[in-house]
Formats: C-alpha cells, sequence, structure tokens
C-alpha cells in the first residue's frame, strides 16, 4: 500500500507550508499523510496513533522512517497541524492520483454490451454514481433554551474577567443573577415535554438575561475595561453570543422556527443545520457531502457546511469524470431529486443515459425491459449508499471530532481516500488468496464472493428457523455440508 500512494509527487506542494528556513525541520509529507492514514483506519485517537507507530515496524515504514525506533516520531499534538497544513483539496488530489495509478495496473471490469448498444456504439463507456450525504459532527443536540443559556453562562465569564481590572475604580461588581437564571433554566430544562408557552418564557427570560449581562460589558468597557484581557478563544466567543443574541431575539419576536445562517453551537458556529428528512433523522448538524462512485471508488466532489441542491453538482461531476477518464460515462445512476428537465437535458445532448423513469405522469403499462431496467439502475445506484454505510460505520464520517472546519473538511476527505484504498486491498486479498482461472478478473471473483457470502447468509436463516422440525432439519445439513 505504501507503494501505491505518490507521495513524492505531492511533497513540493505539501513544502509551500513552510516558506522560511527558520524553527526545526518539517516533517515530510509521507509522514503527516501516513499518520492520518493510520489514524482513520485503525480508528484511534491522535495519542494512540502516535503509540501504535512507536510500537510497530510497519507502521513506521508506511510514514517513511527507514529504521526501527522506540521512540516517538512526533508529538501527538501535531497531528492537528497535519490536518490544517494538508487541507480538504490536497487531500483530494492525492485520492484521484492514488486512484489512477489502481486503475494502470488493473483491469477493467468487463462490461456487458447489449444488442441496442451494438447498433448505437458510443465512445461514451462506464457508469457514474451520484450521491450526496452528511457527516455529522461531534456537538450536543442544539435546542434554543440550551444555546442561550449557554451564552448566558459565557457573558457571565467575561465580566467577570473585565471586573477584575476595574476592582478598584467599580466598588460593587455588576448583577448578573446568574444563580436565578441557572434555576429557570433548569426548570425548563428538565421537563419532559414542555408546552411551547414555557418554553417561549424560558426563552425570554434567558434573553433578558443576556441583553443584561452584555450591556454591563458595555458599560465595563466604556469605564475603562479592555478587551486585550480576554483571550483568542473567548473574545470570538463574545462575537458568536452577539450573533446567537440578535438570532433568537429575531425568532421569538417573529415567532418563526427558522433564520438563515442559525448557529447551533457556540465552539462551532460554522456549522448549519442540514434538512435530509431521513427517517429518524430529520435534520442532521454537520458537513453536506456531494460525492461520486467509479468502479467501486469514490471521489469527494463538494464539501459546505450549508445546504445545498445536490442536482446543480451534476454536470460538474460528469465534467470531472470526463476529466478523469478521457470519456463520459455511458449511464450515470442517481437519486430522484437529480431528475431534473435541465439535467436530463444535458445529458441527452452528450449521449448520456440518466437512470430512473422518465417525467410526467407514469404510463398506465410498463414493459418488462423497462422494468428490469429500473431494478438494475437501482441496483447500481445502492453501491454508493454502501460506500456511505461503510465511511459511517466503519471509520469516522458518522461523528467528526474534529473542532475547525478546515481541519474537519480535511478529516472527511481522509475517511474518502482510507475508503478507497481498504476496497483495492480488498480486491488484492481476492485476487491472490483465490485460484483466479483464465477467463476471470478480481471484479468477477469479487461479485463472486458476494453471492456466495448471501447463500451463506440465506442458508443459516433457513437453519435458524427449521430447528423447530426436524425433518426439515435434516433437509438442510444435508445442503449446507453436501459437496458441490
Amino acid at each position: 500500500m505504501a507503494s501505491l500512494i505518490p507521495w513524492n509527487e505531492f511533497e513540493a506542494e505539501y513544502a509551500k507550508n513552510f516558506p522560511t528556513e527558520k524553527g526545526a525541520p518539517a516533517k515530510s509529507f509521507r509522514m503527516a499523510l501516513g499518520a492520518l492514514i493510520i489514524k482513520e483506519k485503525l480508528g484511534i485517537s491522535d495519542r494512540e496513533t502516535v503509540e501504535q507507530i512507536r510500537e510497530n515496524p510497519y507502521l513506521q515504514y508506511f510514514i517513511g522512517q527507514l529504521t526501527y525506533s522506540n521512540e516517538l516520531p512526533f508529538d501527538p499534538s501535531l497531528l492537528v497541524h497535519f490536518r490544517q497544513r494538508l487541507g480538504a483539496n490536497l487531500i483530494n488530489k492525492v485520492n484521484e492520483r492514488t486512484i489512477e495509478k489502481i486503475r494502470e495496473t488493473t483491469p477493467s471490469p468487463p462490461e456487458k454490451k447489449k444488442d441496442s448498444d451494438e447498433k448505437n456504439e458510443s465512445s461514451n463507456r462506464g457508469k457514474l454514481i451520484v450521491d450526496a450525504t452528511c457527516a455529522p459532527a461531534d456537538i450536543s443536540y442544539p435546542t434554543d433554551i440550551g444555546l442561550l443559556n449557554q451564552a448566558r453562562v459565557h457573558t457571565e465569564k467575561i465580566i467577570d474577567i473585565l471586573y477584575k481590572s476595574l476592582k478598584n475604580q467599580i466598588p460593587q461588581k455588576p448583577r448578573t443573577y446568574r444563580k436565578k437564571a441557572r434555576k429557570d433554566y433548569l426548570f425548563i430544562a428538565k421537563q419532559k415535554r414542555p408546552s411551547r408557552h414555557k418554553r417561549r418564557q424560558a426563552i425570554k427570560k434567558q434573553l433578558q438575561y443576556i441583553k443584561r449581562n452584555l450591556g454591563h460589558i458595555e458599560q465595563l468597557i466604556d469605564s475603562g475595561a479592555s478587551l486585550i484581557s480576554l483571550l483568542k478563544k473567548q473574545y470570538k466567543t463574545l462575537l458568536v453570543v452577539t450573533e446567537v443574541y440578535r438570532q433568537q431575539l429575531w425568532l421569538f419576536e417573529n415567532n418563526k422556527q427558522s433564520i438563515s445562517d442559525r448557529i447551533v453551537s457556540l465552539s462551532q458556529p460554522y456549522i448549519r443545520p442540514i434538512v435530509r428528512g431521513k427517517a429518524g433523522k430529520n435534520v442532521e448538524f454537520g458537513a453536506k457531502l456531494s460525492a461520486s462512485c467509479l468502479e467501486g471508488y469514490v471521489f469527494l466532489d463538494r464539501i459546505s457546511w450549508d445546504n445545498f441542491n445536490e442536482s446543480g453538482d451534476l454536470k460538474a461531476q460528469v465534467e470531472a469524470y470526463y476529466r478523469f477518464t478521457g470519456y463520459y460515462p455511458a449511464s450515470v445512476h442517481a437519486d430522484r431529486i437529480y431528475r431534473t428537465r435541465e439535467n436530463r437535458a444535458w445529458c441527452k445532448e452528450r449521449g448520456i443515459r440518466l437512470s430512473g423513469p422518465p417525467l410526467g405522469r407514469p404510463p398506465a403499462n410498463v414493459s418488462k425491459e423497462k422494468k428490469k431496467q429500473a431494478a438494475e439502475d437501482e441496483k447500481i445506484r445502492q453501491a454508493i449508499e454502501g460506500k456511505f454505510g461503510q465511511g459511517k460505520r466503519r471509520f469516522s464520517l458518522n461523528r467528526v471530532m474534529a473542532k475547525l472546519s478546515n481541519t474537519s473538511s480535511t478529516a472527511i476527505a481522509i475517511t474518502f481516500l482510507v475508503i478507497n484504498l481498504s476496497t483495492w486491498l480488498h480486491r488484492v486479498f481476492l485476487c491472490v488468496f483465490m485460484p483466479l482461472r483464465p477467463n476471470n478478473t478480481c471484479f468477477e471473483i469479487e461479485n463472486k464472493v458476494q453471492l456466495y457470502l448471501k447463500q451463506i447468509k440465506t442458508e443459516k436463516l433457513i437453519l435458524n428457523r427449521a430447528r423447530g422440525y426436524p425433518s426439515l432439519l435434516l433437509l438442510v445439513g444435508d445442503r449446507l455440508f453436501s459437496k458441490p
């Protein structure tokens, strides 16, 4: 796997992050990217990643060390800087170049041509699958009352800091009513299902507390207190609290439920609510991703912290496919939201078949061929859903632990890179350890293994259900243990 990733090709681009020659020597691109790949693959923390590299000689070789060393390769805090320096764009370039090398060294899957395809020969080849998902961030579920309570607590801390510098000038500290405000918050927060009227009353009280605290902060500044005494993080939090107060006050006065650029986290104010309409999760809080899948490998096409309509990315994704392969895809398999009139007309001009039924009223009678084609298109489209599931269940796409917008984007891009490396490793394993006949390729072996696993799963289900019937149990046991 180490020989597959083009380390040297991106060393110069990574070196642009170090414009001067002062300071300690920087770590290499291979060490930075390799450490992030190890962390994502093993699903461990930054500290555990460094410890694993120190103990394992194979991991040390993977990050570019020539000899084994029992010392820490670098401090765990450097992983944060690695994520900041690499960036999602550079990781995507590495991902594309890696897949290019994979496609150069492995045969492409054979495509079954139908009679209709032979008559209408076209330069378009391959299948492109596109879809979008959301990568939730590591934040608590936001509520208006909870967000206002956090904002109030931060304003109280800032008042305490600013008052220290004016303690000799102002004998009495401004009153914040923090104990009473805390009781008012807990009174509504501990109720399982408070009424709408009670929630509005609680929100109104918290807004009044924050308004009083912000007024005290302005008075302290006018009296001579300086914001220089605040830490950089505290000053940013004060700006966020001011914007949260403005948004919540507008929502309360206008009796609305939504507002543009709504802040749902004080520590990560760039996160926005993403309305997806999924079962069990109508709204998610994180980054929205637009991805495409080619021959089992996934490309991260777009990351945005604001909600967007993924149908607008279809043209760019198809053009990216053309730049990557040199030809347009024969078919694009997408969800219903992509099947707009504009996208259909654009694909038709280029000879691309967009999956799904035509727009308009459905016909009364649908032929068996169209039904079969629709079922095959849906099976092909489900491949990218499996990639999303792999990223969220096996890797960290379901809960992005990074706290900054740029480091979160890098972590998401690393996840897609590791998914592709795992796919390549799985196919290599099948080609090496499975008997390879002259007419079989790695892709055919992989399909046969998946069918075999489905067959085993079905037979186990039958066996569990047949335990209550002795005669059926004998038949199933004979089926399971008989030679093929």
